[in-house]
């Protein structure tokens, strides 16, 4: 008795699921794969295994080296009052905490610290709001005497800050500026640096955002507010960091417009306790302090810290 088709059909085995790639299949592929990087990259300049452990050498040296200033400023903030000696004083024990209690309590180190932080905050806002107006007409509008004006901005650059101050300090004197924070903030807001990397950022926005824009009934402002700012997140940030950490640590020009000690930034009030013969581990506790704000700057922008500086690579 013969089957049916039907029957046939039925008594026909599954096809089965091809099985998975084997285990050394995929090594296999993997190490194909590493050959095939290693192929783009000359003969002559392959890391061999001594040349790896060299680099890791050479790159722990250097990391020890970067890092040990800063352990011994915290090491040495944390020591008691005494004579500091070396290399017993940079050992981690004992470690009180007398000397941040002697810099927090004293009566002007608030004061510095609200002084520095406003000088910094309102700085940055400032110099990035400006910057990113300045780059956005500087590369994205067309009027007359553009280049001219653009390369002449940029020429401040080359000027010396140290020719500038003295008649900067005396227009500001004359205004009524001295001992003030706006005195302190004002003259540095137009910063060519920042305008130079705002515009070569925008530069490289493609126009045909902006003309969709624009037939879309967008005024420049709005343009430039939800077109100009979204995209610029990297690169204000890159340059926020830069610039707090420029104004932060800035001493000259609080030293010469401050001439109280109300008015002073930390930098300034810092190296005025040197001369007090305030002993070694307040001074360090106090840059310790001083230290903080920047660190935590960078750790809050360092996701766009990294991408800011991809993107210039990239573009550049």
């Amino acid at each position: 008795m013969t089957a049916t088709p039907v029957e046939t059909e039925k008594k026909a085995p599954a096809p089965q699921a091809p099985a998975g790639p084997d285990r050394a299949a995929r090594r296999a592929e993997r190490k194909q794969h590493k050959l095939s990087e290693q192929d783009t990259v000359p003969h002559g300049m392959r890391a061999t295994p001594a040349g790896r452990i060299a680099r890791g050498l050479l790159l722990t040296a250097a990391a020890i080296v970067t890092i040990f200033p800063f352990y011994a400023m915290v090491v040495l903030s944390l020591k008691p009052s005494a004579a500091v000696e070396f290399p017993g004083s940079l050992l981690p024990w004992p470690l009180t905490g007398e000397a941040y209690d002697t810099v927090m309590n004293a009566q002007d180190v608030p004061r510095w610290l609200v002084n520095t932080l406003v000088y910094s905050v309102v700085s940055v806002v400032g110099v990035l709001l400006l910057a990113s107006l300045a780059g956005y007409a500087f590369a994205k509008k067309r009027f007359p005497g553009r280049e001219t004006m653009f390369w002449s901005f940029l020429s401040m650059v080359m000027v010396p800050y140290h020719v500038t101050m003295i008649p900067t300090f005396a227009m500001i004197a004359k205004l009524g500026g001295v001992d003030t924070y706006w005195g302190l903030i004002v003259p540095t807001l137009a910063n060519a640096q920042a305008v130079f990397l705002m515009r070569q950022f925008i530069q490289g926005l493609p126009d045909e955002l902006f003309e969709a824009a624009r037939l879309d009934g967008c005024n420049e402002w709005q343009i430039f507010h939800r077109i100009v700012l979204p995209l610029l997140k990297p690169i204000l940030a890159t340059l926020g960091v830069f610039v707090f950490l420029w104004h932060w640590n800035d001493f000259l020009w609080p030293l010469v417009i401050g001439q109280s000690t109300d008015m002073r930034t930390l930098t300034v009030g810092i190296a005025s306790l040197q001369q007090q013969n305030v002993p070694l581990n307040v001074v360090l506790s106090g840059s310790v302090i001083a230290f903080v704000p920047i660190f935590a700057a960078y750790m809050v922008g360092q996701r766009y810290f990294t991408e800011g500086v991809t993107a210039s690579g990239i573009k550049g």
